[in-house]
């Protein structure tokens, strides 16, 4: 009886708490093991050597394992294409990673039929494209996959039908079978969230649905037995004839008299009763036609709108940390246009339509051709920069759009014209604060500014309820994504030397416009990495400046970065020190190489890199503070720490203390490269001169394929090849962050 007492319940909830309290380090060890055993199914695994037991857990430390997404301590994606992988892909150990939303292993060496993903639930992203996976796929495949948006699996060699499940996930935003061997006949999907859809060079038959006429030819080309509008290519409305046979000397009404019952005693009253009956069934006839029409005109409201909304993005999705999606993964409509990417014939048409859907509600009172005489007549293109030649809004309303993102102003698409120019159009949404003559002037003072470091926009389109911005093409993409992006050969340049020219040629560019610009409450007014491209020298170019002109206060206190400035929010307090805030955030994050919490709506994801900074540099702490990537350059740290001090004095709370655009301009002027580790790599020159000679040039970009952020990718086809040369790259997983485009 003694022993039975010893084991009282404070004792028993104790041993409970120890247990769960042991049980927590465990968690980790565990992903390190399913890590480890999903690596061992893989052979050649060398790209793979920073996942080692040996090395902090896969989503701790500063060294994450390559390949791994994580938030809060938990794996949410693996990004592991172009590794040169093979053999198997261990689905049983990622069935154990509860929180896994998205595996990509594109462009790898991967066979054998499709792994059972659909084990994983709750997946929202699969990428397989560019691997040799055969077979057929069940048609039941995707039926426990709800969660499911974006399916990739181009570039393989899968046989069979299409499965039908695709066409019952609710959520469905890309699919990309394309350069397979699918046969048999197309699905219906008609889900409205859908935005990318390619089955182009496979082995389908029959016609095209009528939920997927919102895509062009080039998602379906290559099916020879493929029918319908975008193919030019009228259908066959005749039944074959084991559906309708006629019977011996007899015609087609003989046919249909021998499918109908027999007449009875009463239906042989006269032709009265006839007659009546064709006016019911006439009547009948007509109520079902317009109530179809009225359907189909709510429906095709609702997708319109429906697809304005959603563009690839999850807008419930928890924030990832910092992952933006690796290019080198993406589709590109040019393949030699991206670096380092080799050739292809493989084509896709990722986000693809006519520009003209995405944008008909502003282009139906558009009058023909472009206006470059000076007239802002409502429904005209104006011109307002011609260096990239003439061109009017029947171009852009033919031209194949991508949707880029969406952000706080509106949307961005690519656009590729037939001329071969490739301009970014950006749809705004709350530019109301001036009319349409104030918005002509403002608009033709922007074209007007030439500077290296300044992106000029090319043209506008003005409707009172929003407005079309075009702007050139950028080759590199944005700042944002090469600091946070997968670590790939542009993000390997990141070294001392380029972050600093990438840092004097964004305070060039600043100078300008507040020079420019002064007579503006806000010069720029959105300065941020996002908003900052790289030309192929890695000079800078800023972009959406100008636009507190446009855009209410009220809005814009949402909508403009320059507004999170601490006196805008404390005290609605606007000035050209906002600027100055602005620019010292985007200053910390080259240095540490974090992404600033400051750039979210909800403060959630990201670093405060403004707290972070100000409290090493009061500890003395600065060396913890910058990019391992560039922390290993010994002889420049203390021309790295000068720069830091700039940025944390650029970031000071109080506007009264805070830098001036020219003080900080000329304490960077200071900062040199003390050894040139690239080469020959030149600095900007210093505006302490003058920036008079700056002024008058204006930058030069190649038109080539590479938006910042989320844009989408194609790859190219050569026509007459009939083998593959290489692989297909594929746009990466967007599901684990987006970002705004303005």
């Amino acid at each position: 009886m003694a022993a039975v007492h010893l084991f009282r319940p404070p004792i028993f909830a104790f041993v409970v708490f120890l247990f769960f309290l042991n049980c927590r380090p465990v968690l980790s060890v565990s992903d390190t093991e399913l890590l480890l055993k999903l690596k061992q199914s893989f052979t050649n695994a060398k790209s793979l050597d920073s996942w080692s037991s040996e090395t902090t857990t896969p989503c701790e430390g500063k060294t994450s394992w390559v390949g791994v997404l994580c938030y809060n301590g938990v794996i949410t994606g693996l990004r592991l294409g172009e590794m040169g992988l093979s053999g198997n892909i261990d689905v049983k150990a990622l069935e154990k990673m509860p929180g896994l939303r998205s595996v990509s292993f594109t462009n790898n060496a991967f066979s054998g039929p499709l792994p059972k993903f659909n084990r994983l639930g709750a997946l929202k992203a699969i990428y397989l494209t560019g691997n040799k996976f055969s077979g057929e796929i069940p048609s039941d495949y995707f039926a426990g996959m709800s969660s499911l948006k974006k399916v990739w699996l181009a570039n393989n060699e899968f046989m069979g039908e299409i499965p039908v499940s695709l066409a019952k996930l609710k959520h469905l935003i890309e699919v990309h079978l394309e350069d397979n061997k699918f046969t048999g006949k197309i699905p219906s999907i008609t889900q409205a969230t859908l935005t990318s859809f390619n089955v182009s060079n496979n082995d389908l038959k029959g016609g095209i649905p009528s939920s997927l006429s919102k895509f062009n030819m080039s998602s379906f080309t290559g099916n020879a037995g493929l029918c319908g509008k975008q193919l030019g290519k009228v259908c066959d409305a005749t039944l074959p004839p084991q559906e309708l046979e006629l019977p011996d000397g007899g015609g087609l009404d003989a046919a249909i008299g021998n499918a109908l019952p027999a007449e009875s005693p009463e239906s042989k009253m006269g032709t009265g009763h006839a007659t009546s009956a064709k006016v019911a069934l006439a009547s009948i006839t007509f109520i079902v036609v317009v109530l179809s029409l009225v359907i189909a005109a709510i429906v095709v409201i609702k997708r319109r709108r429906d697809e304005l909304e959603i563009f690839g993005g999850d807008l419930d999705d928890p924030p990832v940390d910092v992952y933006v999606t690796p290019r080198s993964n993406r589709k590109s409509v040019e393949q030699s246009s991206w670096k380092g990417m080799e050739s292809s014939r493989k084509s896709s048409s990722h986000s693809t339509r006519s520009l003209s859907q995405a944008s008909k509600a502003s282009s139906q009172n558009n009058k023909a051709g472009g206006s470059s005489n000076g007239e802002a007549g409502v429904g005209d293109l104006i011109i307002v920069n011609d260096e990239k030649g003439i061109f009017g809004l029947p171009d852009l309303m033919k031209a194949a759009a991508e949707v880029l993102g969406n952000g706080g102003l509106g949307s961005a698409y690519k656009a590729v014209m037939s001329s071969g120019v490739a301009v970014v159009v950006k749809r705004m949404r709350e530019m109301n604060r001036i009319g349409k003559e104030g918005f002509d002037a403002e608009m033709r003072q922007l074209g007007r500014l030439r500077h290296r470091n300044i992106l000029t926009p090319l043209a506008y389109h003005y409707r009172k309820e929003e407005k079309l911005m075009i702007y050139e093409f950028v080759p590199k993409g944005s700042l944002l994504y090469l600091l946070h992006g997968d670590k790939g050969p542009c993000h390997a340049e990141l070294d001392w030397p380029v972050r600093l020219k990438i840092v004097r040629g964004i305070v060039h560019g600043m100078s300008f416009l507040h020079n420019e610009l002064s007579c503006y409450e806000l010069p720029h007014g959105n300065l941020k990495s996002s908003n900052i491209f790289l030309g192929s020298e890695y000079e800078p170019l800023l972009s959406d400046y100008g636009l507190c002109a446009f855009v209410s206060p009220n809005h814009a206190a949402q909508a403009l970065f320059a507004y999170r400035a601490p006196e805008s929010q404390q005290n609605r307090q606007i000035s050209p020190k906002c600027d100055v805030y602005c620019l010292g955030i985007v200053i910390l994050e080259i240095l540490t190489g974090k992404f600033p919490s400051q750039y979210l709506n909800n403060g959630k994801g990201g670093i405060d890199v403004v707290q972070w900074v100000l409290s090493a540099i009061s500890e003395n702490r600065e060396i913890d503070l910058f990019d391992p990537e560039i922390a290993q350059d010994a002889t420049s740290l203390s021309e790295m720490e000068r720069l830091l001090h700039v940025g944390a004095a650029c970031v000071d709370h109080d506007p009264v203390r805070r830098l001036g655009m020219k003080d900080a301009i000329r304490r960077i002027e200071d900062i040199h490269v003390e050894e040139d580790s690239r080469g020959g790599i030149q600095v900007a020159p210093s505006l302490r001169d003058g920036y008079g000679d700056l002024t008058s040039r204006s930058h030069t970009v190649n038109v080539r394929e590479g938006y910042g952020e989320l844009s989408s990718r194609r790859s190219s086809r050569e026509s007459n090849s009939g083998r593959r040369e290489s692989s297909s790259r594929r746009r990466g997983d967007e599901d684990s962050f987006e970002f705004a485009i303005s």
